[in-house]
């Protein structure tokens, strides 16, 4: 074998080896994420965290803060502040899912389903990261189609709020279920495949991701519940 052939063979498993680390590193940050989304769930539950007045005064209040931690996550990815910064997302997101776990838990059967769309969520993400193994090629193309399909779905999830339409309500929750695992999908993929090299920015959007799928399976099951 000649030297561009050893050359060759080397980066491409400097390669991998950079792909394994940032997946690697990205798991272990998502495992660290839940101590601070924990704490801040502990958190609201004990001061009575009922958030902010109107649904659309806590949809913009939501929002902004994610589009704002987001932002500065961006900022600061290439640093241990990132680290920090994604931590500090992860309990505010923890304090704001206190408001949905404080109505669930009140049920008779409450801390069941929570359980239950704890392993629920758990199953998706398994289930997404065995396909994401075997897929081999970039789903980049993915990506535009995802956000296409997120704000169709909250259009319809505002409309379904505005209108009182309890149907439309479990169709986009099932939606959302649907769409953030494909996300997670996504996400995973661009790991594998070297298109996301940066592990703070990755274990963020994996994490919204499992955020909102855990939180819209627990609602479903709230709302499905005999209780």
């Amino acid at each position: 074998m000649d030297s561009s052939g050893i050359t060759s063979i080397n980066r491409a498993g400097t390669a991998v080896g950079a792909q394994n680390r940032v997946l690697r590193n990205t798991l272990l940050l998502l495992a660290a994420s839940l101590v601070p989304t924990v704490i801040g769930a502990s958190l609201g539950l004990s001061v009575g965290f009922k958030g902010f007045g109107p649904w659309w005064m806590n949809l913009i209040v939501l929002l902004g803060a994610v589009f704002a931690f987001t932002y500065a996550i961006e900022r600061t990815k290439n640093s241990a502040t990132g680290v920090v910064v994604m931590l500090a997302f992860t309990g505010f997101m923890g304090f704001w899912l206190s408001v949905l776990l404080g109505r669930i838990l009140s049920m008779q059967n409450g801390a069941t389903l929570v359980m239950y769309a704890f392993g629920g969520t758990a199953l998706i993400f398994a289930a997404m990261a065995a396909v994401a193994s075997t897929i081999k090629t970039s789903l980049s193309g993915m990506g535009k189609f995802l956000w296409i399909g997120f704000f169709v779905i909250l259009l319809a999830a505002i409309g379904a709020i505005v209108f009182q339409i309890p149907a439309l309500m479990l169709t986009v929750m099932v939606l959302f279920i649907a769409l953030f695992a494909a996300w997670t999908l996504y996400d995973l993929n661009q790991i594998i495949t070297g298109g996301e090299t940066n592990y703070i920015t990755a274990a963020t959007s994996i994490y919204i991701n499992l955020f909102n799928i855990f939180s819209n399976l627990l609602s479903l099951l709230g709302i499905t519940s005999s209780d």
